[in-house]
């Protein structure tokens, strides 16, 4: 659609498995904190999500990050700025239905992934157009991102069944249910408080990590 850009190469689903996203809301973590955690833990995937953080921070905290992850093979992703995930040489961007999708593909080029939330067939079906690589599906509530509406499992299957892309679930999951998203079709799942707000952020992510290999193991 409008000329997107597509991907030269194909996304690895397996980059998805476990998706964190930082956040500088809980317990006094800061996203750095957060990441580093997640990286300990196992995480295969990384989102630095800061709208509170200003240009220069934002910049800066990508570009660390970036770097982190590029060492141990993790995909960095920077939500919302794609501009800033090339200045940074993030792995991509997320962005969600009321951004600029057309503008996000064509800034990130082919080298870099594209992720877009959607809430039904027909959005995922828009955003494959647009150029995304992955979508995300709300499964359940969340008060994170309490603007985004719930579809349950039931939602995630049906998307997943019909798209060409990797899905990941997202909202409510926790290593006691994460197994059951992943037997939905979701190729991974991505958390925000489960592991943010955390005991022990570190033990979190390796046993949201065991879960969802469990459920792949599960759906094989």
């Amino acid at each position: 659609m409008n000329g997107a850009v597509r991907a030269t190469t194909e996304l690895d689903p397996r980059s998805l498995r476990l998706y964190v996203l930082t956040s500088g809301t809980f317990r006094g973590r800061s996203h750095a904190d957060v990441a580093t955690a997640a990286l300990e833990g196992g995480t295969s995937a990384l989102q630095l999500r800061a709208p509170e953080l200003d240009e220069v921070e934002l910049r800066a905290l990508a570009s660390e990050l970036a770097a982190r992850c590029a060492e141990v093979g993790v995909l960095f992703i920077v939500n919302d700025r794609p501009e800033v995930a090339v200045a940074s040489r993030a792995g991509g961007a997320h962005l969600g239905q009321g951004d600029d999708l057309d503008g996000a593909r064509s800034a990130l080029g082919p080298e870099r992934v594209l992720g877009i939330s959607v809430g039904s067939i027909e959005e995922m079906r828009d955003a494959v157009a647009r150029g995304a690589d992955y979508v995300a599906v709300t499964v359940w509530a969340t008060p994170t991102k309490p603007e985004a509406e719930p579809g349950g499992l039931e939602l995630v299957r049906r998307i997943a069944d019909a798209s060409p892309v990797p899905v990941v679930g997202i909202g409510g999951i926790r290593p006691s249910n994460a197994a059951d998203v992943i037997a939905a079709g979701a190729a991974g799942v991505a958390v925000i408080s489960a592991v943010a707000d955390a005991d022990d952020p570190v033990e979190a992510t390796r046993a949201l990590a065991a879960a969802v290999g469990a459920g792949v193991r599960g759906s094989a």
